[in-house]
């Protein structure tokens, strides 16, 4: 690995282009480092696994799931110690340059709510047809497995050809995560880059029957996805959610 100077939000989306992405060793190590791993994570995303407790999870709407309404909280929750992982790779200049990112359109989060609390989430960058996914955490059960199915349920509805989860653990395999050799990777990655989708969207909405749905843009349309809750965001309905993952092109 080869240490960086301070970056801008800028060079990072170049990277991110060629197959790069910064990390630091520690939270509080200082020097930021290039990574390019030779096996690469991904989440096809026609091959998201939900198990049925998972499903019956979703389905219920235990959670509140919104998108960009807390995008620091979410950031800074990654960030913090947590049981079994007392240290983590998220040090003040991912913070600041993952912040400006956001500010800028690029970075985006998802967050799940309980009874107004959060106590889930993931944040990530999307560029083109491709989201790479930085980060998640959860302090309830499922909470951050919940918050995945909804990425990836609004990234199969905008289009978008590539969820790159980095590496793999034995959390994200669980849920279809999969490992591809690095040249693999570019060239899904230059694929998808070249094509155009539209953060967080097209919302799909009821069309006449409770598992029917048709395109109507998210902006501005809150109503057709889901309720406005006390969180400020709309929130996408838990069957519909499933009907995204799961439906075939």
């Amino acid at each position: 690995m080869h240490g960086t100077p301070r970056l801008t939000p800028e060079l990072v989306l170049r990277a991110y282009a060629e197959g790069l992405f910064p990390m630091a060793e520690r939270r509080d190590d200082p020097t930021l480092y290039w990574i390019s791993p030779e096996a690469r994570g991904i989440i096809p995303l026609d091959k998201f696994h939900v198990s049925h407790r998972l499903a019956r999870t979703i389905r219920s709407g235990r959670f509140t799931v919104t998108a960009d309404r807390a995008f620091a909280e979410v950031l800074a929750a990654c960030a913090a110690p947590a049981p079994g992982r007392e240290d983590t790779w998220i040090n003040a200049e991912i913070v600041s340059l993952y912040t400006a990112l956001f500010a800028k359109g690029h970075a985006h989060s998802l967050e799940c709510w309980y009874r107004g609390r959060l106590v889930g989430g993931l944040y990530g960058v999307g560029m083109g047809a491709a989201f790479f996914g930085e980060s998640m955490f959860s302090c309830e059960r499922d909470a951050s497995k919940v918050a995945l199915a909804h990425l990836v349920a609004r990234l199969r509805s905008a289009g978008y050809e590539l969820l790159d989860t980095q590496f793999i653990t034995s959390h994200l395999a669980s849920l279809g995560a999969c490992e591809i050799p690095r040249r693999a990777y570019m060239t899904k990655l230059k694929k998808a880059i070249a094509k155009k989708a539209v953060w967080p969207g097209y919302c799909p909405a009821p069309s006449g029957s409770t598992m029917g749905a048709s395109a109507a843009l998210a902006l501005g349309e809150t109503g057709l996805t889901g309720a406005e809750d006390s969180t400020g965001g709309p929130s996408w309905p838990g069957w519909l959610v499933l009907q995204l993952i799961t439906q075939t092109s």
